[in-house]
């Protein structure tokens, strides 16, 4: 199969706005766009029944009027449409292994519940084995949020463990659409650092020095292999969690990892990319590794 970006369809505004920003990301990476709507009921294609009076006839008409807006808006782009007789949960896990990227839709701040396609959203993205990006609808009829080449791309980086996946994505991306990517680590400060006062600032200092040390190891390969990617990089003492949130303020895309879940253990997301999904303004991209 081509290489694809898959984006999920459910009729929601966010939903639309995810196709939008799909649609950009893969004109970007000059990949096919494939639109994918599941639902249960569905059907198989009926040869003698008119398609206005079909038991697919909503789910054809949503797909076919998404595509015929992305593909007005990118004439030259590849957007293909599928239509899938299944739980949706399973689908978009299907989805998400045939695809560079799976893109959906997220209502942010709200309930984990309330995510795209009620409880399903959260699942795929702590299951999926490739990126999940979650793209939220902007408010108060602004235009719906786009892969916008203008801004940053900003990924949150841990320094301990392999996280070759998640730069791999973030350098990938940011080169692709030639912007900066920011690279941020945030670290708590401990307690031994904390005076009546405040907090000793030599130990501060050195726990910073040390840090930027790491990260710059960390970062040497990638830079090497992406040049023309104009990075930076920085450490903020409080809790990663926070230091995401507070650095993605007008990003294009926020770039935030997940471990893979080892088999028997209950697939579950860190307090970082927690933070990101519910809290993060623009869209966010999970980024399984090991």
């Amino acid at each position: 199969m081509q290489p694809v970006v898959t984006v999920g369809l459910d009729g929601s505004p966010e939903g639309l706005a995810a196709a939008r920003w799909a649609a950009d990301e893969a004109e970007t990476r000059k990949l096919t766009l494939r639109l994918l709507h599941a639902w249960p009921l569905l059907a198989p294609e009926p040869t003698h029944v008119p398609a206005e009076v079909g038991q697919n006839y909503w789910a054809r008409r949503l797909v076919d009027t998404a595509q015929a807006e992305l593909q007005a808006r990118h004439p030259g782009l590849s957007i293909v449409a599928h239509l899938v007789a299944d739980d949706a949960q399973n689908a978009l896990l299907q989805a998400a292994s045939e695809s560079e990227i799976l893109v959906l839709g997220s209502r942010g701040l709200e309930p984990v519940e309330s995510y795209f396609l009620g409880d399903v959203s959260m699942p795929v993205v702590a299951r999926a084995v490739r990126p999940v990006v979650l793209v939220r609808a902007r408010t108060g009829g602004q235009e719906a949020a786009t892969a916008s080449p203008s801004g940053r791309v900003v990924v949150a980086l841990k320094l301990h463990g392999s996280s070759d996946e998640l730069l791999d994505f973030a350098f990938h991306t940011a080169a692709a659409r030639g912007v900066p990517l920011q690279v941020i680590h945030g670290r708590s400060v401990p307690l031994h650092a904390r005076v009546p006062w405040g907090v000793d600032h030599s130990v501060t200092e050195e726990i910073t020095r040390d840090a930027l040390k790491e990260l710059g190891r960390a970062l040497r390969p990638w830079r090497e292999k992406y040049p023309q990617v104009d990075v930076a990089d920085g450490i903020r003492l409080e809790s990663p969690a926070k230091a995401v949130v507070r650095a993605a303020e007008g990003a294009a895309l926020l770039v935030v990892g997940r471990r893979e879940h080892r088999p028997g253990l209950v697939p579950h997301l860190g307090p970082v990319a927690q933070a990101a999904i519910h809290h993060g303004r623009c869209p966010v991209a999970v980024v399984p590794h090991d």
